[in-house]
């Protein structure tokens, strides 16, 4: 499809089956970035092929013409139980994956990977803005009850903090009996503002990414700059010896 159609394709989650899988018997969740050509920008026609299960994704890898750029394994795995309405425990069943993928050029601006959970963890997005992101993508399944309170306000202050696009496709609809995912997949820009957004059921939306907005905003309001790693991660005691909470 990439190839046919000459876009590049942001895929997740994929359930993926590792080296490990003979000795853990647990999967990973897979998100895979495509590119229709290969090695841009040397454009090459070729067949694309997504690794199916037991084979292991590379994790940051050109490979031929119209195959994988990079694949990440998400790392924070959901285990949640909202009483009375979802229980999830994706670590029965998942393993973590184990390091955040170095932003990938493309020609929409530089895209991090994550995938739904992670949303809920400033740090990735922060540690993959430092690396250089432009655009963070989320493919994600939410459920109903969390979809409906967090999901856009997680994705705008994702792009808030990091000044980044952020883009997050959305499964939407009945997944079985016991579950039944939000959709309503969106755009973000750097401002915070919803530029594109699908409602109920399955579909497209589109949206322009435009850069010199992005650097414009990183210009005027420059918090990258003012960030103050130095103290972050401890609180000191107060002069009246309140300890710090673990």
């Amino acid at each position: 499809l990439p190839r046919d159609c000459g876009v590049w394709l942001s895929l997740g989650g994929f359930h993926e089956r590792g080296r490990d899988w003979p000795t853990t018997q647990r999967i990973y969740n897979c998100h895979a970035l495509l590119d229709p050509a290969g090695e841009s920008p040397r454009p090459c026609p070729a067949r694309l092929g997504v690794p199916g299960p037991g084979r292991h994704l590379p994790r940051r890898t050109l490979l031929s013409p119209g195959h994988l750029v990079a694949a990440y394994r998400k790392t924070h795995l959901c285990d949640v139980e909202l009483e009375g309405r979802v229980t999830m425990k994706e670590s029965s069943f998942t393993n973590p994956g184990t390091e955040i993928v170095p932003p990938v050029s493309t020609p929409a601006g530089k895209l991090g990977l994550s995938i739904c959970y992670d949303l809920r963890f400033p740090e990735i997005s922060l540690a993959l803005r430092r690396a250089g992101a432009e655009i963070l993508t989320y493919p994600s399944a939410f459920t109903v009850p969390t979809g409906s309170a967090h999901w856009e306000v997680l994705l705008r202050a994702r792009a808030i903090e990091s000044q980044c696009y952020v883009v997050a496709a959305a499964q939407t609809g009945k997944n079985h009996e016991r579950r039944t995912s939000y959709g309503h997949a969106l755009v973000v820009d750097p401002w915070g503002a919803v530029v594109a957004q699908c409602r109920e059921g399955p579909g497209l939306c589109y949206a322009e990414i435009d850069l010199d907005y992005l650097h414009r905003i990183r210009r005027e309001i420059p918090v990258h700059g003012h960030r103050r790693p130095d103290l972050y991660g401890t609180v000191a005691a107060t002069a009246a010896g309140l300890a710090a909470v673990p």
